[in-house]
């Protein structure tokens, strides 16, 4: 991989696919970022082009075609899952960097295909979990650096998203917690216990998860779409710390100095307050002007994905047997 061929000083052209919520968002943010110019945002809903032409005040495209032949340099993808493969293979063709939102495509195969195809075009390819970004994720990570971590515990819970259609709980929310799972401890999760159900949902909408990574780590996520509330939670326990964190206040706390006599110290970690798409997408241009691997590579993507489908299909496998015959038994 090679950094971007511009003049110096040259901005970077970027192009946003998708006009939706995370879209608009992207948009928003690169409006004000140095170095960069937003060359448009394409959705081929006419109501979104108005909305986003109206809110960001950016050229807007019916296609991603007409997009590409106005001309880019980068693209963030925030369309739907299921066009994400063909929307990054058409950007990849032309030499055009990706950032593509998570998860990086509705399987694994097609995964693989955009990974495959930005290498050989050695183009950048960054998949957006952009949970690793958020000030307090980072905190933790600092925090259990070189620790011998021992369990991790993640909740992600909240009200039904009435966006949501085609996806259930662990596509959406649940793949950001196994991405930081294999971040926070460095390996790949080896084992996977799940128990799903549809309560209100077409999909399933409560996923209990639990993991084993080759590591030895043991690993727990809890995520609802039926808590009235949002709530984002962290706890890690490692031999010497237990760390516990807030991702929605960014509160991180330490508990460490463990005696005898059951006593500890505590103390709260500094957190910073940056806003995590602004930092993830100064990762992603920080990737193409200097060539290195971006923060959350293609393949991380995929890994992340496969566990989730792995979560889908051993839940769905399980469901399927028949109920043991002791189970069928009157009391009595």
């Amino acid at each position: 991989m090679t950094a971007i061929n511009k003049s110096a000083g040259a901005a970077l052209r970027v192009g946003v696919i998708g006009a939706g919520v995370m879209g608009s968002n992207h948009a928003r943010v690169l409006t004000d970022m140095p170095g960069v110019t937003l060359a448009g945002i394409a959705d081929p809903d006419a109501a979104n082009r108005a909305r986003a032409a109206k809110l960001i005040g950016c050229p807007v495209f019916e296609s991603v075609e007409a997009m590409l032949v106005a001309g880019v340099d980068a693209v963030t993808i925030a369309a739907p899952t299921h066009l994400h493969r063909d929307i990054a293979l058409a950007c990849i063709a032309r030499r055009i960097h990706v950032l593509v939102e998570k998860p990086i495509a509705s399987t694994v195969d097609e995964g693989h295909a955009i990974v495959e195809a930005a290498r050989k075009a050695g183009v950048v390819l960054m998949v957006g979990h952009v949970e690793r970004f958020n000030p307090a994720v980072a905190a933790i990570k600092r925090a259990i650096q070189g620790e011998d971590i021992l369990s991790i515990a993640i909740t992600r819970v909240g009200p039904f998203p009435p966006r949501m259609s085609n996806v259930g709980v662990v596509i959406d929310l649940a793949v950001h917690d196994i991405d930081l799972i294999r971040w926070f401890t460095e390996s790949d999760i080896v084992e996977v216990q799940p128990q799903l159900s549809s309560a209100v949902a077409e999909r399933e909408d409560i996923a209990l998860l639990q993991f084993r990574t080759a590591s030895g780590v043991l690993a727990h996520i809890n995520t609802n779409w039926l808590t009235p509330f949002k709530a984002r939670s962290v706890t890690v326990a490692t031999r010497g710390k237990y760390i516990m964190g807030d991702l929605l206040t960014r509160q991180v706390t330490e508990c460490f100095g463990f005696q005898p006599d059951g006593s500890y110290s505590m103390r709260h970690l500094s957190v910073g307050h940056a806003e995590p798409l602004r930092v993830e997408l100064q990762s992603f241009f920080e990737a193409i002007r200097s060539g290195v691997a971006p923060a959350v590579t293609g393949e991380e993507g995929v890994a992340s994905l496969r566990i989730a489908i792995e979560c889908l299909d051993a839940s769905s496998t399980h469901n399927a047997k028949p109920a043991p015959r002791a189970s069928r038994r009157a009391v009595g």
